[in-house]
């Protein structure tokens, strides 16, 4: 039998939810409007004069060169960092989950990365392969590798690539772990009994029982690269060399307050949360159905 909360008075489950509503309004619903009222008008650098000019700042960013060839650096950064960072982040809790000694050091260190914000984050990793002076820059050249991401532009792509998946990393194997530790031992245990070997028991098992873990990080992972790496590509390489790391959340902040062309980076800003709601969207239509809740 379904239970249900009933409410005397008709007014309290408005009050209740309320705050949340607040918080979506004006963190939300507010900023996107204005984003989409900005994207619609031309104004000067300081903001003293607007002029509505319909969807002419669309029409000029998907006439851009450097927009769209940001389009495909911001596709191959998403796809890089939330594959890379979910297989390596299952990888890590498979582990974790059947070290017996010393697990909760294990599980430690990789739990810390999360606790970095991306700024220092980025600055970490842009000392650790600096050409001049970081360690790992200086292996790889004793091994015959000539790194220099101020000049190469993959190499640059790379480097902000393993930053955002170090910084994420913690984050999915937190889900991860809690995952296949909710996973009953009877069904493994059956398993082994009934000869099946550890990787037969990995795909048949647990990986079909963790499709709702590995669907929801796909989700926040997808959002995760296109929002929240802003301070990381800040941090790294700046968008460069040239423009060739210039991801579209980065792009958005570069001609907004550095080029000073606010109609433009609206415009930039509503495209960016069409394509977060497109993809989670698709993702709920179609990658959701091979999900075994």
């Amino acid at each position: 039998m379904e239970k249900r909360v009933l409410f005397r008075s008709s007014w309290l489950p408005w009050v209740l939810i309320a705050p949340q509503m607040a918080v979506i309004l004006v963190f939300f619903f507010w900023p996107a409007s204005q984003a989409v009222l900005q994207s619609l008008q031309s104004e000067d650098a300081f903001g003293t004069s607007t002029v509505f000019v319909g969807l002419e700042n669309f029409q000029h960013l998907f006439q851009d060169p450097a927009y769209i060839e940001s389009f495909k650096v911001t596709a191959i950064f998403s796809v890089l960092v939330a594959g890379c960072g979910i297989a390596l982040s299952l990888m890590l809790a498979i582990f974790a989950d059947r070290i017996l000694r010393g697990a909760l050091a294990y599980k430690t260190f990789l739990i810390i990365p999360y606790a970095v914000a991306p700024a220092v984050a980025g600055v970490l990793w842009v000392f650790m392969f600096s050409p001049s002076i970081g360690v790992v820059a200086y292996g790889l050249r004793r091994m015959g590798y000539d790194w220099n991401h101020l000049i190469n532009s993959n190499q640059a792509l790379s480097l902000i690539v393993v930053a955002a998946v170090w910084k994420q990393i913690s984050y999915n194997f937190l889900f991860f772990l809690a995952g296949l530790q909710s996973i009953p031992k009877a069904l493994i245990e059956a398993a082994s009994i009934d000869g099946a070997g550890p990787m037969r028991r990995f795909w048949t098992i647990q990986f079909p029982l963790l499709s709702p873990t590995t669907f929801f990080l796909l989700v926040i992972n997808v959002v995760y690269a296109f929002f929240d790496t802003f301070a990381l590509v800040h941090a790294t390489t700046e968008g460069g060399p040239g423009r060739d790391t210039a991801i579209l959340v980065y792009k958005v902040w570069h001609d907004g307050f550095r080029a000073l062309d606010l109609g433009g980076s609206a415009a930039q800003s509503v495209v960016l949360m069409l394509i977060v709601v497109v993809l989670t969207v698709v993702q709920f239509r179609y990658v959701e159905k091979k999900v075994q809740y």
